[in-house]
Order: C-alpha cells, then structure tokens, then sequence
C-alpha cells in the first residue's frame, strides 16, 4: 500500500507542478525515481519532523500541495501542535502520509504503534482522516487528493493486504462502500479491518447468517448517511478497527447514531483495542488475535451478541 501511494505521488507530480514530496529521515531508495526526475520538488529532512510540518505549511501557503511522509507514530503525536496551528487552523492542503498506523509496528513495541492517531486527528477541524483498504483503493483515493481543501491525514497499512475493493465502486472522500448486502447484522470496518470483516461475513454466512459489510474508508467525514440506511434495517451493527475504542471509527459510528437516532436503535459493538498501552510484541496478525480482531474472532462476536450471549 505504502508503495501504491508513494508511486501516487510521483505520477501526481508528473502532471501537476504544484505537487511536492516531503519525507523525514525515510530509508534509501524511497521515491528515487521522482528525486532523479523531478529533483526540485522532492525534499528529504532530517529526524525533524515538527519543522518538516512548518516547512510544509509555508510551502501550502506559496500555493504548492505538500505530501509530508513519515512513521505515523511520529507524524500525530510528535507533531500535533504543529498539525493543529499551522495545518488545520489555517485549512492548508497538506497530505500527512502516515506509515504503519495500528499495530504495524508491533516489533517495535507501544512507542511505534499507532492506537490513537484517527481519534486525535478527527477532533481536529478542517482535518479529513482517510484509512484505505487495499492498493488498488488507495490508488482511486490518491486520483482525488490534489483538489481536496484542507488537510488530510493518510494511514497507511503494512502493506501486501489482499485487494477487497472493488474498481466498479470507485471512491468519494466521505462515501462508505456496501461490500456485502445482509440483513441480520452489519459490520462497518475501516482500513484492514474491512478484508477480515468480510472474511467473518463469509464464515457467518455458513452458519446462515447474513452479515452486512460496510466499507467506512473515510473516518472523517463519516458517511453518516450508510450508517443510518444500515442502522434502520439490522438489528446489529459491529464497528471494527485497527485502533483504540476510544475516539476512533466506533465512536464516529456511536455519535452519528446519537445526533441522528433512528426509529428502532440497533445494538451497536465497537470492536477495537482496550484503553491500555500495548505490552506485547511480535507481527500485526498476532496482536490481532490477541484482541479478537481476525475472522474467526469476529464472526463469533456476532454470533455471541445475536444469540444474546454478550
């Protein structure tokens, strides 16, 4: 995926001079093609990444649209000030490109991994917070980027996912993607979630149970609109996610359910990680199962809460 969208950049490059690729102390050999071919418009900091945010800012402000890449983990928490003040405050069009959101960097232990970066970016005004499922998904996502108003933060996954998304759905910032019709309960999942969450509608399915699947790709603007349709014909709907329970895609989901109620209020379960630092390391798929996030884990949830067992 982060390739898919790195190749994005350059191709965007190619065919709109006010693009511009920003990277913090990123590994050798990342987007050399653009630096050899356009050498003006790529630029490569140092362990800054603070002022790589300002340096992007000025850049926006000069009329250029900036694509700043780094770890994710960095490029939320260390830089949040400057997100806040020189970003979003001013509604500049910078695209943060945040590698290894969630438990990507499970090797590397809480310090790298990414729990909170949708909650704490979604609070933010002016900021639109994309989660794309799989290559091909982030390449139709990347085609809109340079138009977009205002900032918007990319979470990029580790990359290799099988490709779920479809071309016929195209993509619209802000417009969930009904995967799978099912009219006994619905999972609405973003980013990686959304390949397991189909593969738990594929498993429920054999035991005759028609499991909706929602592709919310964009956590802010949530398309309020699927989730109310979904919420006013199933009697569940299970929100899952690569991230804390706390202020992430299930929360997005519960606040739209509240602001607009509907007139029967499906029982509604975030699936996510617990309000704890992660203490355990080892790959993205064991923390997963650790926390009930892969298929089997979350057919069963499903089943549990319909037959009342939850």
């Amino acid at each position: 995926m982060r390739k898919a969208c790195l190749g994005m950049v350059h191709q965007l490059a190619r065919r709109d001079p006010r693009v511009i690729f920003m990277g913090s102390d990123l590994g050798p050999g990342t987007l050399d093609a653009m630096k050899r071919e356009l050498p003006e418009r790529f630029f490569m900091e140092g362990v800054a990444e603070q002022n790589l945010i300002g340096v992007a800012a000025g850049l926006a402000l000069e009329g250029y649209v900036p694509y700043v890449n780094t770890i994710a983990s960095f490029l939320t928490r260390r830089c949040f000030e400057q997100v806040v003040l020189d970003l979003c405050l001013q509604n500049l069009p910078v695209r943060l490109i945040g590698n290894g959101g969630g438990l990507v960097y499970a090797p590397q232990g809480p310090t790298h991994m990414t729990i909170e970066d949708l909650a704490i970016l979604r609070a933010l005004p002016n900021m639109t917070v994309v989660v794309p499922v799989d290559a091909e998904e982030m390449v139709r996502f990347m085609e809109l980027t340079p138009d977009w108003p205002g900032p918007i933060y990319i979470r990029l996954a580790k990359g290799g996912d099988p490709v779920v998304s479809r071309a016929g759905d195209g993509f619209a910032i802000g417009r969930g993607i009904l995967l799978r019709e099912g009219d006994h309960a619905a999972i609405l999942a973003t980013g990686v979630l959304v390949n397991r969450a189909l593969a738990a509608a594929e498993l429920l399915a054999g035991a005759g149970i028609r499991c909706a699947v929602l592709n919310l790709h964009t956590v802010k603007p949530l398309d309020a609109a699927a989730v109310l349709e979904l919420a006013g014909r199933v009697p569940l709907l299970v929100t899952a996610e690569e991230h804390g329970r706390a202020g992430g895609l299930g929360g997005a989901v519960a606040e739209t359910l509240l602001d607009h109620p509907p007139a029967s209020m499906p029982r509604v379960v975030r699936l996510g990680l617990p309000d704890a630092f992660t203490d355990g390391y080892g790959s993205q798929d064991e923390l997963l199962q650790r926390y009930g996030l892969q298929p089997p884990q979350l057919a069963q949830t499903v089943r549990a809460h319909l037959q009342g067992r939850c």
